[in-house]
Formats: structure tokens, C-alpha cells, sequence
């Protein structure tokens, strides 16, 4: 059996859904198809959130408004009967509507994943229908009672043999030859819904992957492949047919968007192959990530927006020492802030994080027993395959504030442009 993902962009229009369509349907194996939300919609439901935790309940009800009005459109363009889609999404918005009504908002953490993991479960319903009225027979599974995690919300981790057991127990390829659930959403043992982080749809994929022991992942994307970088930002790109295991973990962690940071260890567990194919051209090739180390012949280059760098310093004027490490990274990890930098001397220590909801938090824990300063508005651009003269061309009148270099990775922390 493979598995198949498909994200928000590929579902964001009617078009994208019946694109789908004409790529299942040539599919010979057995099928397990993860899909995202559509479009923006995660980014919209974190709007309804934030209306919701301020008691703001008709703006609440209002942006959701939107959201249904977006999956209506969709559905009348796909459906000769809009009834049929209708059907699949209409318990689901009266559910959301129940809770901005009736519920109290107490706990943003475990309130986001209540209410955005919505967004994957109205996403699968409708292209669930539309798969059967093309003809494609399938079964919609709901992997908020499949895949089970711990209760860290927002940021789950799975546990893998109650999920195994529960996933085999709902998958049968001798009845159903094709089977969809959603990304990026799971359970607790107790059934409190649970998401395992932004993008993690491609990570719910490898842990589908893994569970079922499938011959290949494929996670289609908007792009040729895996890119040496961004093309809306970097001129010039170039594809990378192959990857290892070891490669793609490197990348992911330095902030590529092309894959999950923690979607590479489930498949390299078993070995299994990671294609990242084009949506809007299923007949090429792509990349593929996989255990055969892998020589690549071009740099790459990474940057992360929204970076922020602190500064901690003893307010005694003290050394900084393995025990105040501890502490300080205890704090770092108690409000998951994202180090993806540290620099330090004998009396201070600076790590570069994402600037996240809960930053602020965190430093005012810290400045109860360091000097605190920080910088935002930062990008950090990793590149791999380093020499002077990229570093010349990609740093040329930027404010640099932080920079570290080895003999082929070189990382600078800058302002942002």
C-alpha cells in the first residue's frame, strides 16, 4: 500500500479537488489519502479562536461565516448536487456553531485544537463525497478517534502503538481499496482532540506510513519538487532529485517549508521512500528522500522570517554556567519557543527563537534572573554549500547580527528587509 497527502493548497479551489480525482483514479495499490485543510482555512479558524477566547462571540460566528461560505462555493462548483456536499459539512459547522455559543474559552491550547482541527475534518468530507460521486470508492475515517497522542495540544506526540492498533484495527484493504483521513489532528487517550503542530499533516502522513508499513509516502506539494530554495524569494532555483533521510532532517530542522521537522523519522525507521511530486504536473518525477546517502551538487538556502534574538546576561555579573544552561533551557522549553540559534560567551548567551504567542512570557520568566534584551524583526538564512560570494550576494546591505560559519554551512541572523 502508499500514502498519499495532499495540502491546503491542493484543495484550495474545485479545480485542485478534481485534480485529485484524475490522480487517485490512476492508482493501482492499495490507497491511505491524507489531506489538509483547504486553503487558508487553518489560518481563518485561528481568527474564529481568537474571537472566541475574547468572548467575542458574534465576530466569532461572523468569520465563521466566512469559512462556511468558502466550502459552500467550492461545493456548489463541484457537485451536480450541492446537496450531496452539503450534507457532509452541514453537522459539522452546527457543531462549531454549538461551541461558540454555548462554550466558555479557558485554555487556548486545548480551545485550538477543539476548534481548528474543523478545518481537516470539513476538508475530507467533502472530497470524500467527491471521490464516491466520481467513482472512486473510499472510506472516511476520523483520525481524531484513530491517531492517539499525549495531551500536549497544539504540539502532540503520538503514541504509536495505540495508534497502530487502532489504525489497523479501522483500515481493511480487502473491503476498501481506498481510504481517507485528515492531517495535522489526533486524540487522546481520553478523546480530547489534539493537533500536532502547523504543517503536520505531512508528519500525520509518515506516521500513517509507518504504522501500515507502506512501500512509499508521497506528499504532493505546489512546487517541481524540493527546491535548493524559495523561489519567491531567491532567483535562479534549482531542483534536488535525491535526498537522504539524514539530509532532509538537516533541512527541515533549518526551517525549509517543504517538509514537516518531523516527518523523516517514521519512514526512516522502516525505510520507507519520501516522494515530494508536483500537483500541477503528476506526471514528473519529483524529489524522493531515502536512505541511500546522496551527493548534492548545488547550495541551499534557508530563511526564516519573524526570528527574534535574547540576549541573557547574569545580573550579578556572574559566569554562565551548566547549571544556569539548564534553567535557561527549561524556560525555553516550558513555553516551546523554536531555538533555532544559540551563541554564548563566558557571561552571556543569546539564542535566536520564532517570534510565538508565548515569548513574552518566557522573558519575563528569564528576567527574574538574568538582565534580558532582545531584538525582533529578524530573518535567518542558512546556507548550505557556503562560499563568500553567496554570502556577499545574500547579506549585501543588511544589518548582520549574528554569524556563524563552518567549512559548508554558513548562518546569519539579519534584519528583515
Amino acid at each position: 500500500m502508499i500514502v498519499y497527502k495532499f495540502g491546503g493548497a491542493s484543495v484550495k479551489s474545485s479545480d485542485g479537488i478534481k485534480n485529485i480525482v484524475q490522480i487517485v483514479s490512476s492508482v493501482q495499490d492499495d490507497l491511505f489519502i491524507v489531506v489538509s485543510a483547504m486553503g487558508k482555512t487553518t489560518n481563518a479558524m485561528e481568527v474564529v479562536l481568537d474571537f472566541f477566547m475574547k468572548a467575542e462571540r458574534e465576530a466569532a460566528l461572523e468569520k465563521l461565516t466566512e469559512v462556511e461560505s468558502y466550502h459552500q462555493q467550492i461545493i456548489s462548483e463541484l457537485f451536480d448536487d450541492k446537496t450531496v456536499g452539503e450534507k457532509a459539512v452541514e453537522p459539522l459547522f452546527d457543531q462549531l456553531k454549538h461551541f461558540l455559543n454555548e462554550a466558555v474559552g479557558n485554555d487556548y491550547d486545548r480551545w485550538y485544537d477543539q476548534l481548528v482541527s474543523y478545518g481537516e475534518v470539513i476538508s475530507t468530507a467533502i472530497v470524500s463525497a467527491f471521490l464516491q460521486e466520481s467513482g472512486v470508492e473510499n472510506k472516511w475515517l476520523d483520525m481524531r478517534e484513530l491517531l492517539v497522542t499525549d495531551s500536549n495540544f497544539r504540539e502532540a506526540n503520538v503514541n504509536y502503538l495505540e495508534s497502530e492498533k487502532r489504525l489497523k484495527a479501522a483500515v481493511d484493504f480487502s473491503k476498501h481499496k481506498v481510504y481517507i483521513g485528515q492531517g495535522f489532528i489526533g486524540t487522546t487517550m481520553k478523546g480530547l482532540p489534539t493537533t500536532l503542530g502547523r504543517e503536520g499533516s505531512d508528519y500525520t502522513a509518515a506516521v500513517v506510513g509507518n504504522l501500515l508499513d507502506a512501500s512509499g509516502v508521497t506528499i504532493w506539494k505546489d512546487v517541481p519538487g524540493i527546491l535548493n530554495a524559495d523561489p519567491r524569494i531567491f532567483p535562479g532555483t534549482v531542483l534536488i532529485p535525491e535526498l537522504s533521510y539524514l539530509d532532509a532532517v538537516e533541512l527541515a530542522y533549518s526551517g525549509a517549508q517543504i517538509i514537516h521537522p518531523k516527518t523523516i523519522k517514521p519512514l526512516e525507521n522502516k525505510q520507507i521512500p519520501l516522494f515530494v511530486r508536483p500537483f500541477g504536473s503528476p506526471h514528473e518525477a519529483g524529489s524522493v528522500i531515502k536512505a541511500t546517502p546522496s551527493q548534492i551538487e548545488v547550495p541551499i538556502l534557508i530563511l526564516k522570517k519573524n526570528q527574534v534574538l535574547v540576549t541573557l546576561r547574569p545580573l550579578d555579573f556572574s559566569f554562565i554556567l551548566e547549571e544556569s544552561l539548564t534553567w535557561i533551557f527549561t524556560v525555553v522549553e516550558k513555553y516551546r519557543l523554536k531555538v533555532a540559534l544559540i551563541q554564548s560567551s563566558a557571561i552571556s548567551i543569546s539564542i535566536c527563537v520564532d517570534n510565538s504567542r508565548y515569548l513574552q512570557r518566557a522573558l519575563d520568566e528569564l528576567a527574574n534572573d538574568y538582565k534580558v534584551s532582545y531584538n525582533t524583526g529578524l530573518e535567518l538564512l542558512t546556507i548550505r554549500g557556503t562560499n563568500a560570494e553567496i554570502i556577499s550576494r545574500t547579506t549585501e546591505g543588511r544589518e548582520i547580527l549574528v554569524q556563524q560559519k563552518t567549512r559548508r554551512i554558513a548562518r546569519i541572523l539579519m534584519r528583515e528587509k
